[in-house]
């Protein structure tokens, strides 16, 4: 058996502060909903509009507005404008690869 009474020694010593494992935390909790998953999917290959997206996963504009404002606090989306509209994209390359070891693990 081992001793694990020594609470002086850290159970691991490389562990990030507990403000960083919470905000870990929250970034994986925004990929626990279907629909923000396939708008990050709809923007895999190219930028897009909140009509288009709508469009091509069979959803109110609404809708689609609410979840692109939570995958852009999560940083997980950027938007740019032009005129009147607003196209989102992904934010950057460790999105795609989240979302590729995401699927690489469940297709396991």
């Amino acid at each position: 058996m081992h001793d694990h009474t020594d609470r002086e020694t850290p159970l691991w010593e490389g562990m990030p502060d507990e403000g960083l494992l919470i905000e870990l935390a929250e970034l994986y909790k925004v990929f626990g909903d279907s629909t923000r998953i396939k708008i990050l999917y709809a923007l895999f290959e190219e930028e897009k509009g909140v009509g288009e997206i709508a469009n091509q996963l069979g959803m109110t504009m609404s809708a689609i507005s609410h979840q692109l404002r939570i995958l852009k606090q999560a940083r997980l989306v950027k938007f740019r404008r032009e005129g009147k509209m607003v196209y989102y994209a992904l934010a950057d390359d460790h999105v795609r690869t989240i979302f590729a070891q995401g699927l690489d693990h469940i297709c396991e």
